[in-house]
């Protein structure tokens, strides 16, 4: 498996649905996506992309996942060397300050609610990528 430019860990189909189709609009369609709908699974697939000496560039987590939860795979991805500066935003639905608090103080770089609307996701995506695969470079 190649490095995804964004790994993104979500269970909600409808919602994958949508960012699929966001992130096909945002840069031509060239932005490479991959979705993993657990969060153990997600542990495997970075684990899969470190022994191959790849990584994504951003990784994306919905809080609320089956097998391992979005915070704990956060502190998982922060916790391994070779992806600890890889950019790794909670994205949720929640707008809860204590979900927002514990997602920075457990290390996320940044925390975003997704927002209503197709619309509304395609110009939040476009502002995520822009920012974290645009302008920041991570070593």
């Amino acid at each position: 498996m190649g490095a995804p430019d964004i790994l993104y860990i979500e269970d909600n189909e409808d919602f994958i649905d949508v960012v699929e189709r966001a992130i096909g609009q945002i840069n031509g369609g060239k932005t490479k996506l991959h979705v993993v709908e657990d969060g153990t699974l997600a542990l495997n697939t970075l684990d899969t992309l470190v022994e191959n000496k790849v990584k994504p560039r951003l990784i994306l987590i919905d809080l609320n996942l089956p097998g391992l939860s979005g915070l704990d795979l956060l502190r998982k991805i922060k916790e391994t060397p070779a992806l600890r500066y890889v950019p790794a935003l909670i994205f949720s639905t929640s707008d809860n300050p204590v979900d927002i608090r514990t997602s920075l103080e457990s290390g996320a770089n940044a925390f975003v609610t997704k927002p209503m609307g197709y619309n509304n996701v395609v110009k939040c995506l476009n502002s995520i990528s822009d920012f974290w695969l645009n302008t920041i470079s991570v070593a």
